[in-house]
């Protein structure tokens, strides 16, 4: 299910949850172990959010407009990072 948050401190991320997010940076780090993906607004390959995700062996996918108010809490996705794409899955 899909976590979104503002800022490292919202919410907890819980094994399985996707993180989406703005962007990240340093601090954002320690949410990416539980996280099964990421999707950012801002970012990309070199960006934090993709490299640290890639450190992780997550998929992300960045570059997707408005993510805080486009995606909910609790919906389910599949995020392709290879490809680059999210997909809402019906709920």
């Amino acid at each position: 299910p899909i976590k979104v948050l503002e800022n490292p401190y919202d919410k907890d991320i819980e094994p399985g949850d996707v993180l989406v997010a703005y962007t990240t940076d340093p601090g954002w780090t320690p949410l990416f172990i539980n996280a099964s993906a990421i999707i950012l607004q801002i970012g990309g390959m070199m960006q934090h959010g993709g490299v640290v995700a890639r450190e992780y062996g997550k998929p992300c996918v960045a570059g997707i407009e408005h993510v805080l108010t486009r995606f909910k809490d609790g919906q389910m996705v599949e995020v392709d990072g290879s490809a680059g794409t999210v997909r809402l899955l019906e709920s």
